[in-house]
């Protein structure tokens, strides 16, 4: 049986990295999901109680890359479903559809990590200059 991932979790993890890794799917660029049954899927991102979620979950990640403080997201934010849908998931309207217990926010570079690459395809913050910290003998 599939690993079931869940914010309750996901929090506990304190670094961007963890939270990644966490999320981690490991998917082949191209594997199929919908298929011929795509228009489920863009049919339920339209929906009222798909935008209402949406809304939660970005407010309650204070619109930031999977909920860490201080990577704040200024351009598209997406929802990123913990454990990927399927038709059937939509057909029978199964609770990880609109359970923000199982959404996070995410930026499109680091939903397509999660899905298809690795740590490499992630938007690295940059690391803080102090003065002297290339000259460790200089204090």
């Amino acid at each position: 049986m599939e690993r079931i991932r869940c914010y309750s979790e996901l929090v506990l993890l304190p670094t961007f990295e963890e939270r990644f890794r966490y999320l981690q799917l490991g998917g082949i660029v191209g594997q199929e999901t919908f298929g011929f049954d795509r228009h489920m899927n863009q049919f339920f991102y339209r929906s009222p109680e798909w935008r209402q979620v949406r809304d939660v979950v970005i407010a309650r990640d204070a619109g930031c890359d999977l909920g860490i403080a201080g990577r704040e997201i200024f351009g598209r934010v997406l929802i990123h479903h913990m454990n990927p849908i399927r038709p059937e998931d939509i057909r029978e309207r199964n609770d990880i559809l609109l359970n923000p217990e199982y959404l996070i926010t995410t930026v499109h570079e680091t939903h397509q990590a999660v899905h298809y690459g690795d740590e490499s395809l992630l938007i690295m913050v940059p690391i803080e200059r102090v003065r002297n910290d290339t000259c460790p003998w200089k204090t």
